[in-house]
Order: structure tokens, then C-alpha cells, then sequence
């Protein structure tokens, strides 16, 4: 994370700060403008609480923000303001590698036991899968493309997305996946439901892709394949397909 990332961070949730009544509760959210200032800060917030910096004083940003806009003299100097930065980004790092260190380790605990129950299948890759509905169909291969419903989950059970909620299936380059969705799509015959417990290496790994699933993390993900399609009947890239890819579950990073 670098400095100049962390001070615009800073400073955007700054502004929302600043222009918010100093009593959250009497704030309306009405019109546009309000409801999508609202969003901006809600973001921005769970941004900030991914990269570590949950313990910002909200209070002292916006006087920050206050005395600027003002163009009254600071109350700090710039160099205390450096040290200040580099230590809560230090506090930050260390926070988030505690974070990481045991999302990693209860991953690896959750997999050894996840893959003694029965039904479970370990592949060399490390990967797991269980078959919760048989069927006989064409097996997609790596250069398909493939239409599938999905839910993926926390080793919690947490829902972080879903097509299934959405009431919408998905077509995706099988090759265009994580690498445990590449494997596991492979696995599958048309027809098939399975759940696949993908460990983070074939993942995200020590990235955090948002907010909800944090590095180092094992997905949980029930899938079902719906169909494979013909890649040359595929429309042209376009600013649909881009709508569609915002959207797509287990998309490389």
C-alpha cells in the first residue's frame, strides 16, 4: 500500500466527512446526490477497513478536511504528518498480515478436515469436490465456453455472491476463471451440480479481491453446469460483455 494511496483515501473520506451534518442520525438520504454521497462514504469505508485503517479518528479527518478547505493554518507540520502516515501504515500492514497469517492457517486446517468426510474427492492439485447431482452430459473442456449457476460461500457459510440470488445464470470462458473453477469445470458433465472447496492457491491467494473475502481465504462454491456453448457464437467483445465480466464469479484478478 503506498502513502500517496493511503492520504487520498484519507482525504476522500474527508470530503464525505465534511459534508455530512456532525449528527449521523439526523442525515437524509432522499434525493441522488444524498443517497449516492452516502454510497461514496459506505465504500470507501469498507475499502479502508480492507486495507487495514479501521481505527481512523473520522473526527480528525474532518477537521483536516475543515482546515483546508478554510485555508487556515495546520495544525500539524508536514513532517509530524509523515511520520503519522508511516506508522499507521505500518500498524495497517501488520494488521492485515496477522489477518492473512490466519485465514491461511484455519484454511489449511479446514481442508484436512473437510477432506476426510465422505463423498469428498482430493484431486493432485489440491483441490476438493463433492458430486451432489450426477448426470451424463459433454464435459467442457478449456477453450469452452460455459453456462453455469454458482454460489460462492466462506468456509463460514457467508454468501459473497450468487447467481442463483440474482435469478440469472452466467456464460464464462472456462479458461477465464480462477484456477480452481478452471479444474473443477472440467471435473463437470452438463447436467451436474457439484460443490468445490477450493483452496486459496487455486483462488485469490494473499490477494483480497473485496472486501468480503479476505486473503488467504478457501472458497466454497456450488456449482451446476448448465450447458457449453460454441466460442465463435459468442458476441463480440463490447461494453455488454464488460457489464457481464463486473459481474462474473471467480474472474482472474
Amino acid at each position: 500500500m503506498k502513502q500517496h494511496r493511503l492520504a487520498a483515501a484519507i482525504a476522500l473520506v474527508g470530503l464525505v466527512l465534511a459534508g455530512c451534518d456532525k449528527q449521523a442520525s439526523t442525515v437524509e438520504l432522499k434525493t441522488p446526490a444524498q443517497k449516492a454521497s452516502y454510497g461514496i462514504g459506505l465504500n470507501m469505508g469498507k475499502s479502508l477497513a480492507q486495507e487495514g485503517m479501521d481505527d481512523l479518528d473520522s473526527k480528525a479527518v474532518a477537521l483536516g478536511i475543515e482546515d483546508a478547505v478554510g485555508k487556515k493554518e495546520q495544525k500539524l507540520k508536514d513532517d509530524e504528518l509523515v511520520e503519522a502516515f508511516a506508522a499507521l501504515q505500518k500498524r495497517a500492514e501488520e494488521r492485515l498480515t496477522k489477518m492473512s497469517e490466519e485465514s491461511a492457517s484455519a484454511g489449511k486446517k479446514f481442508l484436512e478436515e473437510n477432506g476426510k468426510k465422505a463423498g469428498v474427492v482430493t484431486t493432485a492439485s489440491g483441490l476438493q469436490y463433492e458430486i451432489v447431482k450426477k448426470a451424463d452430459g459433454a464435459q467442457p473442456k478449456a477453450t469452452d465456453v460455459v453456462t453455469v449457476h454458482y454460489e460462492g460461500k466462506l468456509t463460514d457459510g457467508k454468501v459473497f455472491d450468487s447467481s442463483v440470488e440474482r435469478g440469472s445464470p452466467i456464460d464464462l470462458p472456462v479458461s477465464g476463471v480462477i484456477p480452481g473453477w478452471v479444474e473443477g469445470l472440467q471435473l463437470m458433465h452438463v447436467g451436474e451440480k457439484i460443490k468445490l472447496y477450493i483452496p486459496s492457491d487455486l483462488a485469490y491467494g494473499a490477494q483480497s479481491p473485496s472486501p468480503m473475502i479476505p486473503a488467504n481465504s478457501v472458497l466454497v462454491f456450488d456449482l451446476e453446469l448448465l450447458g457449453i456453448k460454441d466460442p465463435a457464437s459468442m458476441p463480440a467483445p463490447g461494453a455488454a460483455d464488460e457489464e457481464e465480466e463486473e459481474t462474473a464469479p471467480a474472474t482472474k484478478k
